[in-house]
């Protein structure tokens, strides 16, 4: 199943796609925080980085499934296979925005 995604989400999304580290870390404010595997990055540069170092690492693809709003989070849920333990795996992106970028990401499965 298809689902729109708009804004920073979409654009994030759309950046994964493509494996733009710097492109998904413009969809981000400048203090945002990533929460992904136990680990935190703190502010553009940081989850540049984060992005960079995944897909230099992995190569997977994400078709978000199922979209979802919990109080001020928007919970994608994406189904994610590629060449990583545990493959394949749905996992829950919870994005909380600030204005039009993405303030907030903690992705769990």
């Amino acid at each position: 199943m298809s689902i729109e995604l708009l804004g920073a989400i979409g654009a994030y999304f759309s950046a994964d796609k493509k494996g733009n580290a710097q492109a998904i870390a413009e969809c981000f404010t400048q203090d945002a925080t990533v929460i992904d595997e136990g680990n935190t990055y703190t502010g553009r540069d940081a989850i540049r980085r984060w992005m960079a170092n995944a897909s230099t690492q992995y190569t997977y693809t994400a078709e978000p499934f199922d979209i979802a709003q919990d109080g001020q989070r928007t919970i994608v849920t994406s189904h994610l296979v590629g060449n990583f333990p545990g493959s394949p795996v749905d996992l829950r992106y919870c994005f909380v925005l600030r204005g039009d970028k993405i303030a907030e990401l903690v992705i769990v499965p």
